[in-house]
């Protein structure tokens, strides 16, 4: 009897160079992003980006490879990466979280140097009812496509689903585009105290949220129109519509929060 036949139901990941590579990439993107801050480094930050999307690449082909084609994603498998899936999005709303408090703690109670009021004196801020409602209504929108397509694999409609996640991927890139615009017409920037401070650090990590969100469900749509998903094995799209329904959510809560309230 042979000695590689396999007993049990998990998989064993082979030895692989990724995570070393793509730990040099976010240092770099790290390092790079803070010293383009203080208006040097851009080149390490580029560096860094590029390192890091060779090296996500590489590692979700091989991710794709073991699930798709070596079958090495049984269900054992799967219910451990749903569980990994379920607490990565639990840091992710922690995350969120230390924005938030650092907001009210700054808005509820704010300080005499910015005048006792919040917003504080000087500080136009952006209209809630032009550009973010735009957005908000553009994420609600993605948030029932990405049902659709979901619910277009399970019952095994599959143009249902390539449509569904063409409109998804779409509006992101709609979001993305507006908020760049907002950006670019605000009157404040990071450096204007905490109410700049705040601001972009919540919107625009959101915003990096997306982007990761886009390039998620991206990956697969190529994925579904390389019939890689079925109606019973197709976690990678979970996954995806998962944290993107975590995106929408989020961005009520700044939307409702930091754009409305905040502005009263």
């Amino acid at each position: 009897m042979s000695s590689n036949v396999v007993r049990h139901p998990f998989h064993l990941v082979d030895p692989s160079p990724w995570p070393f590579f793509t730990g040099f990439g976010a240092l770099f993107v790290t390092f790079g992003g803070v010293m383009y801050m203080h208006g040097y480094g851009s080149e390490l930050l580029v560096l860094g980006f590029i390192l890091l999307l060779l090296c996500l690449f590489q590692w979700w082909r091989d991710v794709v490879r073991e699930g798709t084609f070596q079958g090495l994603h049984t269900a054992a498998v799967q219910r451990g990466l749903k569980y990994g899936v379920l607490i990565f999005i639990l840091t992710e709303v922690m995350f969120f979280v230390a924005f938030f408090w650092g907001f009210f703690h700054s808005s509820l109670s704010p300080s005499i140097e910015i005048g006792n009021v919040w917003p504080p004196v000087l500080i136009d801020v952006l209209n809630p009812w032009e550009v973010p409602l735009i957005n908000t209504l553009i994420l609600l929108l993605s948030g029932v496509t990405v049902t659709w397509a979901h619910h277009s694999i399970v019952g095994g409609h599959r143009s249902g689903a390539v449509v569904g996640l063409t409109l998804t991927v779409v509006l992101a890139i709609i979001f993305t585009a507006l908020q760049v615009f907002e950006y670019n017409t605000a009157s404040f920037d990071i450096s204007d105290g905490i109410y700049g401070s705040t601001f972009y650090m919540s919107t625009g990590f959101h915003g990096f949220h997306v982007l990761i969100g886009t390039s998620f469900l991206a990956v697969c749509l190529l994925r579904q129109l390389k019939n890689h998903f079925t109606t019973d094995h197709h976690f990678g799209f979970e996954a995806a519509a998962w944290y993107w329904h975590f995106v929408d959510v989020v961005w009520l809560f700044l939307f409702t929060c930091v754009y409305w309230w905040g502005n009263l």
